[in-house]
């Protein structure tokens, strides 16, 4: 594991109960990364979103790849000491539901960049089958 949780949070500002990230396997800086998502039956969103049904709403699946963008983007020497944040879901598509017991990968890849904004195409998958595509605008700034 590249990084784990506490390394993580040391560099994006999201906690619980909106942190995500079990992990990140891979990353290429200014290329790409792949991180996890393990999904498990005692988060209170798998139990609330559609009682006795155990999935994972596809808002936070995205937010998920949002998480997973911002590590990639802040791990960036250029953004070192700044923070990102979602200026946009240009493109989106749920594909299957992801169910309790599910590790999400979440792949990010780098599309366009222009100064401190930019584009990157998103997938999150279960056993290799894509169950969410985005791409996904940023915005990076100083931190206040």
């Amino acid at each position: 594991m590249e990084m784990n949780s506490s390394e993580i949070q040391a560099l994006i500002p999201n906690r619980y109960p909106l942190f995500y990230m079990d992990g990140v396997e891979e990353i290429e800086t200014d290329k790409s990364i792949s991180a996890i998502k393990n999904v498990t039956v005692d988060e209170s969103f798998v139990n609330s979103y559609l009682p006795g049904k155990f999935i994972m709403p596809a808002t936070l699946i995205l937010e998920s790849l949002a998480q997973a963008a911002s590590i990639f983007i802040l791990k960036s020497p250029k953004f070192k000491n700044k923070t990102a944040y979602l200026g946009g879901i240009p493109k989106s598509e749920i594909l299957q539901d992801v169910k309790a017991g599910d590790q999400l990968q979440l792949k990010v890849e780098l599309k366009k960049q222009r100064q401190n904004i930019g584009l990157v195409d998103c997938v999150a998958l279960v056993d290799e089958q894509p169950v969410v595509t985005a791409e996904l605008m940023f915005i990076v700034e100083d931190v206040e």
